[in-house]
Formats: structure tokens, sequence, C-alpha cells
């Protein structure tokens, strides 16, 4: 049988996922905007009707993808499996810091969004560290 916090910690990183990433389709301006300010979100944008589109277009897949993602998070969420809970897990946290070190080392290079990159990275980490705890507790409770 699976454990409770497994569906708890999917479900909370679904419903993250399908948010951000409707918003990101639907609201990519104002997302852009409320995330780096208008200065940055202003010369994210591009310069050209060209860039524009390219970028609008860009960020509008993006935010698709991660609504997809939050949707197969949340289906896994009703997987018991302890085993594969385990696995699942342990690639979340790869990701995530995979993620964060990705940001770190080529993010940091883009001068416009360097300033959003610690709060960024904490973000990844605590995405991690959910993981780890429920790695933690699902061992906990395997050995106690």
């Amino acid at each position: 049988m699976g454990s409770s916090g497994f569906f708890f910690i999917c479900f909370l990183h679904s419903l993250i996922a399908l948010t951000c990433g409707a918003l990101m389709v639907f609201y990519t301006n104002e997302v852009t905007v409320f995330g780096h300010g208008i200065e940055i979100a202003t010369k994210l944008k591009g310069s050209t009707a060209h860039d524009q589109l390219l970028i609008q277009t860009s960020d509008s897949f993006s935010g698709l993808l991660l609504f997809a993602i939050g949707f197969l998070l949340f289906m896994v969420a009703f997987v018991k499996e302890r085993e594969f809970q385990s696995f699942f897990a342990k690639g979340c946290v790869l990701l995530h810091v995979s993620v964060a070190v990705w940001r770190l080392y080529f993010e940091r290079k883009v001068e416009d969004l360097t300033h959003d990159l610690p709060r960024q990275v904490v973000g990844d980490i605590a995405l991690a560290l959910s993981w780890v705890f429920f790695l933690a507790y699902s061992w906990r409770e395997k050995y106690d």
C-alpha cells in the first residue's frame, strides 16, 4: 500500500504546475511582468514583431508543457505501489536539483534574469526538498 504523503505532494505539485502552466498560456505578458517586473518584461518581449510572436509562442508552448506535467502528476498521484512512489520521488529530486544547477550555470549568464536567480533556485530546492522529506518519511515508515 502506498503513502498518503505521496498523494498530497503529487497533488500539490500538480496544482502548482497546472496553475502556472495555464497562466503562462493565457496570460503570458502578465505573468512575465509579475515575475520579472515591467522593465525586464519589456526587454524579454523582443524588439521586432517577429521576435515578439516567436517569444510569445515559445512561452505558450512552455506553459502547455507545464500544464501537461501537472496533469501527469495528478494521474501519478493515484499510484499506490510503494516502490514506484520511491522511484518517482527520487526522479523528481534529481529533476529539481538539475533545474537548479542549470539555472546557476546557464541562466545566470542572462544579465536581465540574474536578479531573479536566487529566488528561483530556492524554489527549485524547496520543491526537491518536499520529495526528500517524502523519501525520509517513507523510509521511516518502512523500517519502523
